[in-house]
């Protein structure tokens, strides 16, 4: 699979008496592909992932720059082709 391994963060937060609640932050991309429309061209785009990557496979998801695009788990983000989303590219970082 070539989505990377999610970095986790994990923030306590006290509630009534003794219990505790835990709330599990990620933040892992994933690759998608939008297809070709009108004179727009194909490209990646990167979708921000908040399930397991394969629970996404060859769906489509709302990307970064606000496109719909099927998501590639085979394909590692950032992807190494010129054929990339610049908006995404930046709002990745």
């Amino acid at each position: 699979m070539g989505a990377s391994i999610f970095p986790v963060s994990v923030k306590l937060f006290r509630a009534a008496a003794d219990s505790l609640r835990m709330i599990v932050t990620t933040t892992a991309f994933a690759a998608a592909r939008s297809r070709a429309h009108g004179p727009t061209a194909e490209l990646w785009h990167a979708v921000e992932l908040h399930r397991h990557p394969s629970e996404v496979d060859g769906a489509c998801e709302l990307t970064l720059c606000g496109s719909l695009a099927r998501v590639s788990t085979e394909q590692p983000w950032p992807v190494v082709t010129r054929d990339v989303c610049p908006s995404c590219v930046t709002l990745a970082r």
